[in-house]
């Protein structure tokens, strides 16, 4: 097992997060909030608390795809459609640092927390905000999961194989990268805080997430006008780049440049080819890849791909294997960098992913466990001063 902290060390201790979200846009954000010292404190509706609770595999009761998303985190039990369960949100938000919520444009305005009041009665505070377009636009109240953006931010245009049709990522790619990207806007907004005393309204969208990750893509598409093409697993503009047949699987090879080409081509010993006037140049290269794919793959199948992954590393030439998930936990490599962590849960051993920010003087650590349903929920209401009858009270009104 993971052993845990006793208590948060990390760069954002001390600072209090109030999570509304739920799935996993949002959930992923306020996680990677709590891996570096935050205190979260995640609201779900009594009953049945965030959708994904009773999704996925269920192990002993509990479900891992949950425990994916939620650690680091206290749980309380609250029905914000009641006036008691407002009225403790607002004494929450008051001692808060951070809101985070990925409800549809207008959602919090109807608790009364329109953006106006927002400002005016917490002007300290931090609002961090996911939804599927952005607030303003015409699509600003449709719903969307992560599919639609991937299909409707050009992502899955531009991936798949030439002559099949559009393919999205398999992992929902639109959730983390919003996530990832709320949680860097949420911290940057902290840190103007600290300058000037004033909280921000921090927003990022699941769509324009994958839009700014098109990168080349696009600098190519706005230099050319022309929509890039679906290419599979090869590169672009480069080539040879992509999967080349070992005898015994794929080896994934990624020369960059020239340099990196005569590195590849010389380590198969086969640097003449770039004398052909067909092979001469990237351009040339590019457009007489397939012919170029199979004479390296005739030399590429000869060897077993551990083999050749040694010997291009030798020669200095990026190269991997294409590994499945238990092969990916398995490598060495993800072993010593703690890519997979252990949750000590009531229910048993719960593998998660580790932490990808790697940091000397305030690492991330885990701290608390994945929370059961409301567990942290009279701790919590307690620190606000409530007292035993009144949570009595609150839990006889189904409020908690």
């Amino acid at each position: 097992m993971t052993s845990f902290a006793s208590q948060a060390s990390g760069s954002l201790t001390g600072i209090r997060v109030i999570d509304l979200t739920r799935v996993i846009s949002g959930p992923f954000c306020t996680q990677i909030l709590g891996d570096h010292g935050a205190d979260v404190i995640k609201v779900e509706p009594p009953g049945k608390g965030d959708v994904v609770r009773s999704q996925g595999n269920m192990v002993n009761g509990e479900s891992w795809y949950f425990a994916q998303f939620n650690r680091n985190k206290r749980s309380l039990t609250l029905d914000l459609r009641s006036a008691e369960g407002k009225q403790i949100l607002y004494r929450l938000l008051e001692d808060a640092d951070v809101l985070v919520e990925n409800f549809r444009p207008g959602v919090l305005a109807k608790m009364a927390l329109d953006d106006d009041t927002l400002r005016e009665r917490f002007p300290h505070l931090v609002v961090g905000r996911i939804n599927g377009f952005g607030s303003s636009g015409p699509y600003r109240d449709r719903p969307a999961y992560d599919f639609v953006a991937q299909a409707m931010s050009g992502f899955m245009g531009v991936n798949g194989p030439a002559d099949g049709e559009p393919m999205r990522a398999a992992p929902p790619i639109s959730d983390m990268v919003a996530s990832q990207n709320l949680a860097f806007g949420i911290c940057a907004a902290l840190v103007r805080r600290e300058r000037s005393g004033q909280g921000d309204i921090v927003e990022t969208a699941l769509t324009n997430g994958l839009i700014a990750m098109m990168g080349y893509l696009a600098a190519e598409f706005f230099a050319t006008d022309r929509v890039p093409a679906r290419t599979g697993n090869d590169h672009p503009m480069l080539y040879p780049y992509g999967l080349f047949r070992a005898s015994d699987g794929e080896v994934a090879i990624a020369p960059s440049n020239d340099t990196m080409v005569e590195r590849f081509l010389g380590a198969l010993d086969m640097l003449h080819l770039l004398d052909e006037a067909r092979f001469a140049d990237n351009r040339q290269r590019m457009a007489n890849r397939d012919a170029l794919r199979e004479i390296l793959n005739d030399v590429t199948e000869t060897r077993l791909v551990d083999e050749w992954i040694e010997h291009f590393n030798r020669a200095g030439v990026p190269c991997g294997r294409v590994h499945d998930l238990r092969e990916t936990f398995a490598d060495p490599q993800v072993q010593a960098q703690e890519m997979c962590l252990s949750l000590d849960q009531a229910s048993g051993r719960v593998p998660v992913t580790g932490f990808p920010v790697k940091m000397r003087e305030a690492p991330a650590t885990l701290y608390h466990p994945v929370p059961r349903l409301g567990e942290h929920t009279r701790e919590i209401l307690a620190e606000l001063g409530l007292d035993e009858d009144e949570l009595k009270a609150l839990e006889a009104q189904g409020v908690i």
